[in-house]
């Protein structure tokens, strides 16, 4: 599948999980407020922080696909992690800090809660769990059935803030019911401190992941090792001194090796050997968006 239809039905996902997290924490949201609960309470942070975090990646599939200018002649590639980067850290902050307060706040709570409140918060929650899984489901199924869609980071954000909302509305549901059958609040503020965990968990691995590529992390092994294998079995190359690889992108990666040439090559055949060369990789694999070859002549074998 070309990458502009694979943006297409990324963006349809990403607005299906925003539009689902929007009523979902108005929902959430009031039933907190009328119920008093802070599992539910923690909830509605949640879903406010996965709403945030899904404009964050409508931009990046926006803007990630600008094409090379002078500024940034690799492109713009590497703007889908930024974006996810930002999404981790909204994960974290909004959702998994204001969960922990909401649990440690409840513990300290005197009053009772009115069972008719968490009548409704409960009902609330029911409906968020048919949501957030409806929502869940369209991105396992564009994930199930397009080549390479687990490389791409919006569709695995949009992936792990559902699989969290999915966890975190049973654990609230759980520490409610708890609430209510023991009269010990202890419960629901372990479900609340429990959705703080999971969402900080959860922020923490996309934001390493993010990291790594935009550091500048090599291309997949099979890429790689595919590489090398070409070079070495060229008649031209005596020896492949050294390659570098990194992807640039979704879909782009730069490829830079250090080969030293066969003896007896003449100095005019230089330039044809490379361009055959850069164009058979690029050909191999398309990804490969940027060749480079640093080109030596080895000396004569058995010479000084």
């Amino acid at each position: 599948m070309n990458q502009p239809e694979s943006d297409r039905k990324t963006r349809v996902t990403v607005l299906v999980a925003l539009a689902a997290n929007l009523v979902i924490a108005a929902a959430k949201g009031v039933g907190g407020l009328l119920s008093g609960s802070p599992a539910l309470l923690s909830e509605a942070a949640h879903s406010v922080a996965d709403s945030v975090n899904e404009v964050f990646l409508l931009a990046a599939l926006k803007r990630s696909r600008r094409p090379p200018d002078a500024r940034h002649p690799f492109g713009y590639g590497k703007e889908r992690y930024f974006w996810s980067l930002l999404a981790a850290v909204g994960i974290f902050v909004v959702g998994g800090c204001f969960s922990f307060y909401q649990g440690v706040e409840a513990l300290g709570r005197d009053e009772q809660e009115s069972p008719d409140g968490y009548t409704v918060g409960l009902i609330v929650l029911a409906v968020a769990l048919i949501a957030e899984g409806g929502s869940l489901v369209r991105a396992l199924i564009q994930l199930r059935g397009e080549e390479g869609a687990a490389r791409d980071p919006a569709l695995r954000t949009v992936i792990a803030e559902d699989s969290t909302a999915v966890l975190g509305v049973l654990l609230a549901m759980a520490g409610m019911v708890l609430h209510l059958v023991t009269g010990d609040v202890v419960w629901e503020a372990s479900a609340s401190l429990g959705i703080g965990l999971l969402l900080v968990y959860v922020a923490f691995r996309l934001g390493r992941d993010a990291r790594d590529r935009l550091i500048g992390e090599s291309a997949d092994l099979g890429l790689r090792r595919g590489v090398e294998d070409y070079l070495t079995s060229q008649a031209e190359i005596d020896n492949v001194a050294a390659l570098f690889t990194m992807g640039l992108g979704l879909d782009s990666v730069l490829v830079a090796a250090r080969v030293d040439l066969a003896p007896g090559i003449d100095s005019e055949d230089v330039e044809r050997v490379a361009v055959r060369i850069k164009g058979s990789i690029a050909r191999t694999w398309p990804e490969a968006e940027h060749v480079f070859l640093d080109i030596t002549n080895a000396p004569p074998r058995g010479g000084v």
